[in-house]
């Protein structure tokens, strides 16, 4: 029997480290995700040392590890790197081996990449401007709320009033909560504003052609973010497994082709 050999994807992303160690048949082992901070090396180190402890191997078990994300160029144990735009497109394409396009809604950027029938990656486009349409977005308008990030898909869920906020802009925006609230406005309408607002930019960033996919951690965490994107799209928007970790496993993923090639 062949000797079981593991690759590891790091994905630093402006908010949240994700690691995962798969195998060479690309199966997840185990995975990682924390906060990624001002000690930017600092949480590398401690998502790396996770993984690798919930794996239950040791670093020197690892045939190859990849880092890719905005921070990718500070993971000192990755022996390589790739760009997001790559892995997330890798990453969608392992669970869904098809003409594709991604929607990665991320913390402080939104990319939207198309895959084609081969896997190859035939274009994209970010939003990094601004925090419309981001994960950034939505933190804010919990911040002004006063309300915890993780309730904020149950009282979407029961809104009854799906109009979007009028501004994509994070200030303006936060000064239609405040008025919104003066107003008397049932918070769980605000809540469905703001998420039909990030779907909204989302939508209207670029054509969306074949199968659409949504990865990133606000989809993976709010499956009224799944909805409203679908309704929009007109068609259903399909999410794969850990969405949040897309990108890591895109980089594990080229990680195990450093031993085929």
């Amino acid at each position: 029997m062949a000797e079981r050999t593991f690759f590891a994807g790091i994905d630093v992303g402006t908010s949240y480290v994700k690691a995962v160690v798969i195998d060479h048949e690309g199966g997840l082992v185990a995975r990682s995700v924390q906060r990624s901070g001002a000690d930017l090396a600092g949480s590398i180190t401690r998502t790396y040392e996770e993984v690798i402890g919930s794996a239950g191997i040791t670093a020197g078990d690892l045939s190859h590890t990849t880092s890719t994300g905005f921070g990718r160029g500070n993971a000192a144990v990755a022996e390589d790197s790739k760009t997001e735009i790559s892995c997330h497109a890798r990453g969608a394409y392992h669970h869904f081996p098809r003409k594709i396009t991604v929607i990665d809604i991320g913390g402080q950027d939104t990319k939207v990449i198309h895959v084609s029938e081969d896997g190859r990656r035939s274009g994209f486009k970010m939003n990094r401007k601004c925090a419309a349409g981001t994960g950034a977005f939505l933190e804010e308008i919990a911040h002004k709320m006063d309300i915890p990030m993780e309730d904020m898909n149950d009282l979407a869920s029961r809104a009854t009033d799906s109009e979007a906020l009028n501004s994509y802009c994070t200030v303006f925006a936060s000064s239609e909560i405040l008025t919104r609230i003066r107003e008397g406005e049932k918070v769980e309408d605000m809540v469905r504003s703001a998420f039909e607002s990030v779907a909204r930019r989302v939508i209207e960033m670029d054509t969306l052609e074949g199968t659409i996919v949504a990865t990133g951690g606000v989809v993976a965490h709010n499956d009224i973010m799944l909805e409203i994107l679908s309704k929009h799209a007109g068609s259903e928007v399909l999410r794969p497994p850990d969405a949040q970790m897309s990108g890591a496993l895109g980089a594990a993923l080229f990680a195990r082709d450093t031993v085929n090639d």
